[in-house]
């Protein structure tokens, strides 16, 4: 009998692995009717028992109600009492965290500090953590966040690392620019260790037990990181064997962090998140490992209902314009969404997710779960990209020796003027450019070492090789930063180059006071001006883009640079759409119906869509629908289950989180004679809204969910 079940267990397991994963979210809690999000995936987070519910038992919860289950917890903090504590080794290890020069450690909640990833800590994630998910039949583990602030870096442990790695006695960071440099560069080389061992130790040890284990890194972008001055080992982890993809954490939080444009700083949700996701896959897309792409409803900081709303639409619109991924975390933390009270800014009240606000959301989700892979490019020019690198994170320090870069200006220097005539930037890794496909599909490159210096001179090698193919770069700087000098590859070991990109020029064989120059069948173009000009003065980037044109249609002959207040592209049928403020355009972007306006709860048909500038739109075009004349749901507030079609009837089954209303628009032959509604327990129930489009030929059905299924029975003609 024991073998028979443990048949059965592995079958089971073996058609979850093979189940579809394509959406998913992140809980800490146990399954509740009021969070049944009905994504692919619960993504279970923390390894630790709870008051009368232990890990199994949490899990259990989740695997009962259908969902695949993978495991997340921090790599950088986390609910490890046990090991701060000392009831995991019998020694207290608080003296891990991360601390700033005033002596103060950085947390990240009561009891959970900010750690230095050292060796017992790495033996406490292997031992404590991982064996424990691994037994519990979980083969997706999630390693989120491993950060380590710029800030930080004055304790005894990190002192100890210091002298491990570097050999010499630690050095304040603040004292000089080398001093920071080498810090971060540690910070950086802690982490990548860290998530080494760690992901190694899992794989190995789920093959002991028959299970391929694969590792994700959750993880802001290498834009987010830079601009809040965290270290993190971003690129450098996508070639590692023992990670199999990752989670772009990008939502309004990171997204609303104010940039310089045209002299202006201010918060540009949507520009900034679609530049987060591209450093995201462009950092995963030439490894070929898989990612998720995330937003979040809501954010950490309380707001009133509607900046949410807004936001949201912002960063969603930017992962849809990224029409080669399709694997989406729908939202972190649904208890937070669905059950906690808001206190609203400026006013003594709390309360909970509105109606209209969770209708549209769930809308949204859904539509994730049939969102296509298209090989449509985005509209604007798509041959143009900007290198970026980890060496970012290195030199965030506020000043030194009077040079600053406010607001990560000098990376936006670089992409917003661009992005803001509606040209979808595409960043490129340093660390990536051994792929072939990393600059594959560029035609012109823009660089500068003002915010970052390449790790390797094999950086150069590549880029040289690629100009001389007939790649067009443009190097932006004047070389005259503090951290050009700190002690690196290019002033060591036999190399007296005052700035790396003295290296870079050479192997190119040009004079840099030289603007303009040849290269083999490439041009190499060199503005003597700091990004970060291009951007916090009024009119500045003027120059820039027209040379930028210029090496796009004389140089690169790629065609006309076209410029525009918009982006849009066509994903099955779907049409997304951003139009920016801020342009020398003002007109809205018209898509041509029937489509059904997906941002809005009440799923109306319009004849045609004007979106304004300074707003977004998902809308599902009812002319590009999948076999026109077979019934289905073609949007809803809920997951569509058991269909069934017969000569004149159609049924399903509907799900959702409890105490929220659905709304649908089915697409059916003509208009319906009859439909009813079943609740779980066989209950008729009345739906609060039923309407017929006579454009579309769709019915509007508005009714209560319920996670536990709502079966809908429609009938037409005799």
């Amino acid at each position: 009998m024991k073998r028979i079940i443990a048949i059965v267990c592995i079958l089971s397991l073996t058609c979850a692995a093979t189940a579809q994963q394509k959406t998913a979210f992140q809980t800490s809690s146990a399954w509740t009717p009021e969070i049944d999000v009905r994504s692919d995936i619960a993504i279970v987070y923390g390894a630790g028992d709870r008051r009368g519910m232990t890990f199994g038992q949490r899990v259990q919860s989740w695997r009962d109600r259908g969902y695949q289950t993978h495991f997340m917890t921090g790599i950088a903090w986390g609910s490890y009492e046990d090991y701060f504590t000392g009831k995991w080794d019998g020694k207290n290890h608080f003296g891990i965290g991360q601390v700033e020069r005033d002596g103060d450690t950085i947390w990240h909640g009561r009891n959970v500090p900010y750690v230095v990833p050292e060796s017992t800590f790495i033996a406490y994630m292997k031992e404590g953590v991982v064996k424990k998910v691994i037994d519990a039949g979980i083969s997706y583990i999630h390693l989120e966040e491993p950060e380590f602030w710029m800030r930080a870096g004055y304790g005894e442990v990190f002192k100890q690392e210091w002298q491990r790695y570097y050999g010499f006695p630690w050095r304040p960071q603040h004292t000089s620019p080398e001093n920071t440099y080498l810090s971060s560069k540690l910070k950086y080389h802690l982490y990548y260790n860290a998530i080494k061992e760690v992901s190694e130790y899992a794989k190995a040890y789920g093959k002991q037990k028959g299970m391929d284990v694969k590792v994700y890194i959750p993880t802001h972008s290498l834009v987010n990181y830079s601009s809040w001055q965290i270290v993190s080992p971003e690129a450098s982890l996508a070639s590692l064997p023992s990670i199999d993809g990752y989670i772009a954490q990008v939502w309004t939080g990171t997204s609303r962090e104010p940039t310089f444009y045209n002299g202006l700083r201010k918060e540009r949700v949507f520009e900034n998140a679609f530049l987060e996701y591209g450093s995201m896959i462009s950092m995963t897309a030439p490894t070929g490992r898989k990612i998720f792409l995330l937003t979040d409803p809501i954010e950490d900081w309380p707001r009133d209902w509607g900046d949410y709303k807004r936001n949201y639409e912002a960063t969603f619109t930017a992962k849809l314009l990224y029409p080669t991924v399709a694997d989406y975390e729908v939202m972190p933390w649904p208890e937070r969404i669905y059950t906690r009270p808001y206190k609203l800014p400026n006013s003594d009240s709390s309360i909970l997710i509105p109606k209209y606000y969770s209708t549209q959301m769930q809308i949204m989700v859904n539509a994730l779960n049939s969102m296509p892979v298209s090989e449509n490019k985005v509209s604007g020019v798509n041959g143009i990209g900007v290198l970026m690198g980890n060496s970012m994170m290195f030199q965030r320090f506020p000043t030194h020796q009077g040079f600053e870069d406010p607001q990560f200006s000098n990376f936006y220097g670089q992409t917003l003027p661009l992005v803001k005539l509606g040209v979808p930037v595409q960043t490129v890794h340093m660390e990536n450019l051994s792929y072939k496909a990393t600059l594959k599909d560029i035609k012109v490159l823009v660089m500068s070492y003002s915010n970052m210096k390449p790790m390797s001179p094999d950086v150069h090698q590549h880029l040289a090789a690629w100009v001389k193919n007939g790649g067009v770069l443009i190097y932006c700087g004047r070389d005259d930063d503090p951290y050009q000098t700190v002690q690196e590859w290019w002033n060591t070991k036999g190399n007296h180059f005052k700035a790396p990109s003295e290296h870079l020029f050479r192997l190119l064989g040009i004079n840099p006071a030289q603007p303009e120059s040849r290269v083999g069948k490439g041009f190499v173009y060199v503005i003597r001006q700091h990004p970060k000009e291009f951007v916090m003065n009024e009119g500045g980037a003027k120059a820039y883009v027209e040379l930028v044109r210029k090496a796009y249609e004389e140089n690169a002959k790629a065609g006309k640079l076209l410029v525009s207040n918009s982006l849009h592209v066509s994903r099955g049928m779907y049409d997304v759409v951003a139009v920016m403020d801020e342009s020398a355009e003002k007109e809205p972007f018209v898509v041509k119906g029937p489509v059904i306006d997906l941002f809005d709860p009440t799923l109306p048909v319009l004849a045609s869509k004007s979106v304004e500038p300074g707003r977004q739109a998902l809308l599902l075009n009812v002319a590009r629908v999948k076999q026109p004349a077979v019934p289905q749901v073609l949007a809803a507030a809920s997951r569509v289950y058991e269909e069934e079609r017969k000569p004149g009837s159609y049924r399903f089954v509907v799900k959702s989180p409890a105490r929220t209303v659905n709304a649908m628009r089915i697409l059916l032959p003509s208009e319906p004679r009859e439909t009813i509604l079943t609740g779980p327990g066989g209950e008729k129930i009345t739906p609060a809204s039923v309407s017929w489009d006579v454009s579309s030929k769709t019915c509007f059905l508005q009714f209560d969910n319920s996670p536990d299924g709502i079966r809908v029975e429609i009938s037409w003609g005799r």
